[in-house]
């Protein structure tokens, strides 16, 4: 395969729907088409019927063996190479995966980098014509993106082939993400930040086309392809979530995407403006309207006309600025004070509160209709605490951000695990602040737990200073089986089964994130379920 024939199909065969989706946008990202099968059978149908570039397929499917669709294709003397992708990985099952004859072995969850990884070694494979020696097919596990910039223990060998580097496509890209790292316990096990690892800014994992929105999380990869779709339309948005997520940053990339992009974007904080100075902001006004007006003025609007408009802190208008701004959306255009007519506008609305919108409507304190006319979208930006994947790439990435001219800082083990134990009730914002503060703070080059001023900050126990990350994030292996409460037995003379079922359910739930400190990707994972399944069964269950 040339690097031209990138432009067939990738087939990607997998049993589980999320998966197939996430990995077809993740590689329509990087321009490639994509089919999808959802098991053996399927897969070898579209075999026989089509030409692709790559194949990537799962181990264990309902219909058989991952293995046979890559004796399929070696039967049909096709030149794709494959690639198998499983959860279930092990040594014995990688030989006999590479003998069968795919290219690379990785065990799930693949994430970004690894996928690009994989796109680039299968060009390289294709295009290289001297076959690799055995000593080249030996390489350890690729670690997932978060897992950055240190320098783990060796790990122990696994057999899964190394493709060769000379790759020449327009797919080769730095990749940053080291090998044997497979946890966040196994990122900060060493530590300290290698300064000879950070001579260059540290690299977030993100789409391309938006460096604002970093992160590998299934929550930021969701957010990430909503924005997409949005983009190119017009229709009014409304971003929630809490204070220091990021609700700007989306309205901008938002933006950024779309036909507007060359036009203005004005950001306006609803809350900072008095309200007695409320309308003449907004609609602008003309000379000698009143004391002081000594010139025509322009307000919000008509300085937004053919981009976008962000109101954040939208709940903050006063209902009298809401009556006047419902109209001005609703007629598509402004009356400046004193103005007899009213001026034409072109503005998309983007609208944005760390409040709970729907419970001020119903309080009276803020405007049915016009939340209905703000509220045609809703995009929900997540908590930092719930994108732990992210949370170790996020520190060192902004620890280097903070950094002093050629001056570089390493994190105690204490500092480490404070870090990864807190909470972050101002999300990105306060991490950044509290990695700033340190750097400020600190004596030397060593951050210490101290320097970081976390109110109510865990600290590392005495006796488990050998293993500080047993608790963080991936739930350990020995930690797989959950103690469940007391369920009391069922009782059809009092009960419906479904309201008995779904008590067991939340009971499960809610345990699996105790379990894991509220990462609800973990607790999926703990409970063999999708992150999307998690999410529907939460909100069916009103688990907060």
């Amino acid at each position: 395969m040339s690097t031209n024939n990138l432009n067939r199909p990738v087939l990607v065969v997998d049993d589980e729907a999320d998966i197939r989706d996430l990995m077809e946008m993740t590689l329509m990202k990087m321009g490639l088409r994509v089919d999808t099968a959802a098991g053996v059978e399927e897969a070898k149908d579209k075999l026989d019927s089509n030409d692709y570039s790559l194949v990537l397929t799962d181990m264990r499917m309902p219909d058989g063996s991952g293995l046979e669709v890559v004796q399929h294709i070696d039967e049909l003397m096709l030149d794709t190479p494959v690639a198998v992708i499983t959860a279930f990985g092990n040594a014995d099952q990688a030989v006999e995966a590479l003998k069968a004859g795919a290219f690379d072995y990785l065990q799930k969850p693949i994430t970004l980098s690894q996928l690009r990884s994989l796109v680039k070694s299968a060009v390289s494979v294709s295009d290289n014509t001297a076959e690799p020696t055995p000593s080249e097919k030996v390489k350890s596990q690729p670690a997932p993106v978060s897992a950055a910039l240190y320098k783990p223990e060796p790990q122990p060998v696994k057999p899964v082939v190394t493709p060769p580097k000379s790759v020449q496509s327009e797919f080769n890209r730095p990749l940053t993400v080291p090998e044997g790292l497979n946890s966040l316990k196994e990122r900060f096990s060493a530590g300290s930040i290698n300064p000879a690892l950070q001579q260059d800014a540290p690299i977030l994992e993100g789409e391309d086309d938006m460096p604002r929105l970093l992160g590998t999380s299934p929550q930021m990869v969701e957010v990430r392809h909503l924005i997409r779709r949005l983009a190119h339309s017009l229709v009014p948005v409304y971003i929630s979530g809490e204070s220091g997520t990021g609700k700007e940053q989306a309205a901008r990339t938002i933006h950024e995407l779309s036909d507007r992009a060359d036009k203005p974007f004005i950001a306006v904080n609803c809350g900072a403006i008095p309200e007695n100075l409320m309308e003449s902001e907004f609609f602008g006004y003309k000379k000698g309207s009143f004391t002081g007006a000594d010139q025509d003025r322009l307000g919000f609007f008509q300085h937004a006309d053919g981009g976008t408009l962000f109101l954040d802190e939208v709940a903050d208008l006063p209902l009298a600025m809401q009556v006047k701004l419902l109209r001005a959306i609703q007629e598509k255009a402004v009356r400046r004070i004193g103005d007899a007519r009213e001026t034409p506008v072109d503005v998309r609305i983007i609208c944005a509160t760390h409040k709970n919108l729907e419970a001020l409507v119903e309080s009276g304190a803020f405007r049915q209709d016009l939340y209905y006319r703000l509220n045609v979208v809703t995009l929900h930006m997540p908590p930092l605490r719930e994108m732990r994947e992210d949370l170790g790439a996020l520190i060192l990435y902004l620890l280097y951000k903070h950094c002093h001219g050629n001056q570089t800082y390493k994190l105690s083990p204490k500092a480490q695990e404070a870090l990864l134990l807190y909470s972050y009730p101002g999300n990105f914002r306060e991490l950044e602040n509290i990695l700033e503060r340190a750097v400020a703070l600190t004596v030397g080059q060593v951050i210490q737990v101290d320097d970081l001023q976390i109110q109510n900050a865990p600290q590392v126990k005495a006796e488990r200073s050998g293993f500080p990350f047993d608790d963080i994030a991936e739930p350990d292996a020995r930690e797989t089986t959950l103690n469940h409460s007391p369920i009391p037995p069922f009782d059809p003379r009092t009960m419906q089964i479904q309201d008995y079922l779904d008590q067991v359910e939340r009971s499960i739930i809610e345990q699996a994130l105790q379990q894991t400190r509220y990462n609800r990707t973990q607790a999926a994972k703990l409970l063999g379920i999708s992150f999307r399944s998690m999410r529907y069964r939460m909100e069916r269950l009103d688990i907060n």
